[in-house]
């Protein structure tokens, strides 16, 4: 294979990397070292049913691609077999999932990651993965939002009927005072 031919390759790399830094809401970084085939499997299928794409790229390109988002302060963290795993829809699925999955698998080692723009350690990931999903957020607020409706139709309900019941005894002492 020519030079050319090997530069142009890592190019196409770095620019794939680059692209997902651009376009991902999150992404985490965890050493997969000691990791069976099957675990990584199940990892995987675990990462895909929540819309979380993992790859593994070399880390020398990795940081070729943080150089060109500006996001070089992850560059300390890639050292090691690493697996990067970026959230398009949902921000904290990826440190959902990778932390889930590294309270049963002691060989996934969450390193650090950027989530919306900002960067994370291993602390700040563990305390993303405690939040609920989207639909579970959703849930949330929607019960929020629930409570106050329900008081207020409970108020105008009352107030209804309170004028429903004032309104023949006002009709009623009228007539009395001609």
């Amino acid at each position: 294979m020519a030079k050319e031919e090997v530069l142009a390759q890592k190019q196409a790399v770095i620019d794939e990397v680059t692209d997902k830094l651009n376009n991902a809401s999150s992404v985490v970084v965890a050493e997969y070292r000691g990791l069976t085939v099957a675990e990584a499997t199940e990892l995987r299928r675990a990462l895909r049913a929540e819309g979380v794409e993992l790859k593994i790229y070399k880390n020398k390109l990795v940081k070729r691609a943080t150089e060109a988002t500006g996001n070089e302060s992850l560059d300390e963290y890639l050292t090691g077999p690493n697996a990067l795993a970026f959230g398009h829809e949902d921000a904290v699925a990826p440190a959902r999932v990778l932390a889930k999955f590294a309270k049963t698998h002691k060989n996934l080692v969450i390193k650090a990651g950027i989530v919306e723009g900002k960067l994370v350690g291993t602390d700040e990931i563990k305390e993303l993965s405690k939040l609920p999903d989207r639909k579970g957020m959703y849930s949330m607020l929607l019960a929020c939002l629930k409570d106050p409706m329900a008081k207020v139709a409970r108020v105008i309900n009352a107030v209804a009927e309170a004028r429903d019941g004032a309104a023949p005894a006002a009709e009623e002492a009228a007539p009395a005072a001609e």
